[in-house]
């Protein structure tokens, strides 16, 4: 069982910057799986937006992330992070992590096992 946490959300002001972590909580083989940010706006449905494999060696951006989003990882400490730069209005939604026990990641949904409980980023001046 691997339980998940995000944080870093809150506040920010456009043109902002934000870095989210995904760290686990508890579970075992941490670098064992890929994991995936997705995000979820009110009223819109959960989004794929990047991925990290278990060792950090392949990574896949959904097109509305590149540019401006950055994914790693620092399996020393379970933890997987998202840089936002640039925030815009469109970035404030539920920010998640999932984990999936793939070697290569994906931005499909379905097939993570895994989820946090979410972190909200809000963005306003």
């Amino acid at each position: 069982q691997l339980q998940l946490v995000e944080s870093g959300g809150g506040l920010v002001r456009p043109g902002g910057f934000l870095r989210l972590s995904c760290t686990a909580a508890s579970g075992f083989g941490f670098d064992t799986y890929s994991i995936g940010w997705f995000r979820q706006a009110p009223g819109k449905e959960r989004e794929g937006l990047v991925c990290i494999n278990g060792r950090g060696r392949t990574t896949d951006y959904a097109d509305s992330a590149l540019g401006r989003f950055t994914i790693s990882r620092d399996n020393a400490r379970n933890t997987v992070y998202l840089q936002i730069n640039t925030v815009g209005p469109e970035d404030a939604a539920i920010y998640y992590c999932g984990a999936e026990a793939n070697y290569y990641c994906s931005l499909d949904a379905g097939r993570y096992e895994y989820w946090g409980q979410g972190t909200q980023v809000t963005v306003s001046s």
